[in-house]
This record gives structure tokens, C-alpha cells and sequence, in this order.
């Protein structure tokens, strides 16, 4: 298997728990919703969601010709080289969307469960929950495997790789600075760098484009409760925080149907999503260092959050905005009080690619909402 780095059983931890719980619900296994059809809306605005966008990648306008044969140099140590790209398995959602985004989607001929978009929806799925079920990749007759550092379990990437199938693995991207990276790779072990370079300044062009609409420190305070009564999130009227103007937001992952109540910490995966959009990581902020924690009433009280950022489908397993305000201790924290939440679908919050510029605007939307 792959090498066991902190950073890689981190993010697998997190990964495993989010296929997991996609299988256990079945809200992985056809389009995503991204309608937050849970949220409350008699006393809220109904939460701005990244709907259709969430739903589809935008390719690339030109399908780019690979050329192959090229060796690179995969993340687990190993070098590999391909010589066809005639029918690719990315084994993560993050990798599918990357390779149809660079206009390659119909040379791809399976999924990963977490492989929500549209264009990937018809796909036969051979991984789930990280569960890689090596004999359905290899019936498929895979000329190139894209996987990552948390992609298992160890005995089935070594049959694909005993097999002869060449199996490129990248490293999970965790942060904002991972995207051009990501795109990089997978670019280039397709044999297509020069559409690696173009939808890398395509993504990173449209997040720049997103944080420049984000109101500065003095304009999210004019628009907080504490001077102004308006603001943004659910139509609360809160839009600063208490840090300099800056607006404090918990991540929290729920899967009420399993029971599985966590609240994010330095390495959940968030920060740097919520940090670009000019707010703090509250649990990050609260002295968590791991990637999650169990939620608890003073885990909360610590945190301290003015919004609390949820996966749309994790809102709807706890029975929306009202089921939320339910679980100890989340009434009376600040966002509870307001019931100011912020909702991103599932299929696309962490990837960290090609529609990340996508998560950070619909963030900002929902914070800043009537604070500029």
C-alpha cells in the first residue's frame, strides 16, 4: 500500500468516514442535490447553494489529445509509465473531476462513490467507502488507475499493480495551494500538460476572481449585528465576529442516520477554504489540532462559532436547521442562537480543484449575505 504519512491517515480517516457514510445513506450513488432541502425557511432565507454548478464540471473548451508514452514519478515512491489513456479509473471523486474538467470524462469507465457530477453519474462505481474492489477495476480492462494517498485497501492496489496496470497515486489536496498541484499531476499523467497549465490558471483566475468580491474587515463589521442589526448567512442579521470584523465558523461533519457528530479542527480540511473567505476556522481557532473531534457542549462553548458550515446532505440527515439546533450544545452558540448556517453539496466542499472557485463564492455568498 501506499506510505503511511500523518498528513495521508488524516485525510483518509476523514475520506473513509465520509464514503462510509455516503454508502450507509445512499446519497452517494447518483447526482448530487446541493438543494439544502433541510434548512429551515419560515424564520431563514433559504441557504444560497452551489445547485446546477455543484452538479456538473465545465470541461475544457478543446478536448486536449494525450500524448503518450510519459513516466512521472508517483506519490507512493514508485515511477510509472503510461502508455495509453484509452480508459482511465480515477478511485476518488476529487481525481474523476479533475479528469473530465480536463476534458477527458469519455475515456473514463468507472467511478468512485464520491463521484457525484452529472457527467460521471452513469459510471459502474468500484470503490466505496475506499473499499477498492480490485476485481471490478481490472474487469474493466483499465489502461491507466489514478488513485490517492488514502486510497485502499493495501492488497487490492496490488493487484491492479501485479496485474500490469500502471496506477499513478497523488497526494490529497488539503488546502488551496494543493489545487494547482493536483491538476498538475493528474495532467500530467495523462500526457496532457499543456491543458494541465491552462485549467490550473482557468481555477486559480476564478478563486482570485471570488476573493476579491469578499468584503473587507470594515465592511463585514458595518454589516455585523453589532453595528448594524443585518448581515449575512441565513438572513440572521450577524456578519462580522468578535476577531477584528472577522466572522468565526465551525465545521461540522453529521451523519445523523449513523450518529456521527464531529466538529472540525486545524487539519479537517476546511480551514483554508474558510480563511480565503476572510472568516476564522472557529474549532481551528479553539485550540483543535486534530482533524476532528466528537462534538460536545464545551467543545462548542470553546469554539464559539457566528455560522456553522455543514454539508448539504449532512444538514438533511439531522432533520434540517431545526434537527441541528437539537444536538447538545449547538442552540447556544452563536450560530445556534441565529440559526446561521452555511451549506456547501457534498460532492464538491473538500475537492480542492477544478470547482473550488464554485465552494469559496457560494461561502461568501451565504456569510456576507446583506453585509456589503
Amino acid at each position: 500500500m501506499v506510505r503511511s504519512v500523518r498528513r495521508s491517515r488524516l485525510t483518509g480517516a476523514f475520506l473513509s468516514l465520509i464514503a462510509l457514510s455516503l454508502a450507509l445513506t445512499g446519497c452517494g450513488s447518483g447526482g448530487a442535490s446541493g438543494s439544502g432541502d433541510g434548512t429551515d425557511t419560515t424564520d431563514a432565507k433559504r441557504n444560497p447553494t452551489p445547485t446546477a454548478a455543484a452538479d456538473r464540471v465545465e470541461p475544457l473548451a478543446a478536448a486536449p489529445v494525450p500524448r503518450l508514452p510519459v513516466t512521472v514519478n508517483s506519490a507512493d515512491g514508485a515511477k510509472v509509465t503510461i502508455t495509453s489513456a484509452d480508459r482511465i479509473v480515477p478511485l476518488t471523486g476529487s481525481l474523476s473531476e479533475i479528469v473530465f474538467t480536463l476534458g477527458l470524462g469519455e475515456r473514463v469507465v468507472a467511478r468512485d462513490i464520491t463521484a457525484t457530477f452529472e457527467q460521471a453519474a452513469k459510471l459502474p462505481v468500484v470503490t466505496r467507502a475506499h473499499d477498492v474492489s480490485a476485481e471490478g477495476v481490472l474487469s474493466l480492462g483499465p489502461t491507466l488507475v489514478l488513485a490517492d494517498t488514502t486510497t485502499g485497501p493495501a492488497e487490492a492496489i496490488g493487484q491492479i499493480r501485479d496485474a500490469g496496470i500502471p496506477l499513478v497515486v497523488v497526494d490529497p489536496a488539503k488546502s488551496l495551494d494543493d489545487v494547482g498541484t493536483r491538476i498538475d499531476a493528474v495532467a500530467g499523467a495523462l500526457g496532457v500538460p499543456m491543458a494541465g497549465a491552462e485549467l490550473k490558471k482557468r481555477t486559480e483566475e476564478r478563486i482570485d476572481a471570488v476573493r476579491d468580491e469578499i468584503p473587507t474587515d470594515e465592511q463585514s463589521t458595518r454589516g455585523s449585528g453589532k453595528d448594524s442589526g443585518k448581515g449575512g448567512g441565513n438572513g440572521s442579521g450577524k456578519g462580522g465576529g468578535k476577531d477584528g470584523g472577522k466572522p468565526r465558523v465551525a465545521f461540522l461533519y453529521l451523519r445523523g442516520s449513523a450518529s456521527v457528530y464531529l466538529l472540525g479542527g486545524r487539519e479537517s480540511g476546511a480551514s483554508s477554504l474558510l480563511e480565503a473567505a476572510g472568516a476564522l476556522d472557529a474549532g481551528k481557532e479553539s485550540g483543535l489540532t486534530k482533524d476532528f473531534t466528537a462534538i460536545t457542549s464545551e467543545a462548542l462553548a470553546k469554539a464559539a462559532p457566528d455560522a456553522i458550515l455543514v454539508m448539504t446532505k449532512g444538514l438533511d440527515s439531522v432533520g434540517g436547521v431545526d434537527g441541528l439546533v437539537r444536538i447538545p450544545g449547538i442552540a447556544e452558540t452563536p450560530a445556534g442562537m441565529d440559526r446561521r448556517v452555511i451549506t456547501v453539496d457534498d460532492g464538491v466542499l473538500l475537492n480542492y480543484g477544478p470547482r473550488t472557485d464554485e465552494v469559496l463564492r457560494s461561502i461568501v455568498k451565504q456569510l456576507y449575505a446583506d453585509g456589503k
